[in-house]
């Protein structure tokens, strides 16, 4: 377990190399909006959650059927892996939606939209 505060400098870190692989993937994939990090009520980084956001439901399909889920995996990957989280989470902490998506089902409120997401993955 990590030390409370260690896990806040790691978090502050997570942000900065997160806020990066946004800018990046923003210039690199379209339809790409924004990404979202929360770690629900669970001990971070264990409950770490890493959203990448889309403006329509068909661009974050066509960005996965062209492969850029790839992509946004290895920006993932290299920003734990800088704030010195096990880059081994990504397979559980990494998810995909859409503002189409949480308008739709949230009426555009993503922390509702998140807490849903999260419990049915649980």
């Amino acid at each position: 377990m990590t030390s409370k505060p260690r896990q806040k400098h790691m978090e502050r870190e997570l942000i900065a190399t997160l806020s990066d692989a946004c800018e990046t993937a923003k210039a690199e994939i379209p339809g790409f909006l924004w990404l979202t990090h929360d770690n629900g009520k669970q001990e971070f980084p264990e409950g770490l959650r890493v959203t990448w956001v889309f403006d329509t439901q068909a661009n974050l399909e066509r960005a996965l059927a062209n492969g850029d889920d790839e992509r946004m995996r290895t920006l993932t990957r290299v920003a734990l892996e800088w704030t010195g989280i096990a880059p081994e989470l990504i397979a559980s902490c990494l998810q995909f939606d859409s503002e189409e998506a949480c308008e739709k089902s949230q009426n555009g409120d993503w922390l509702k939209r998140l807490e849903q997401i999260r419990r049915t993955r649980h």
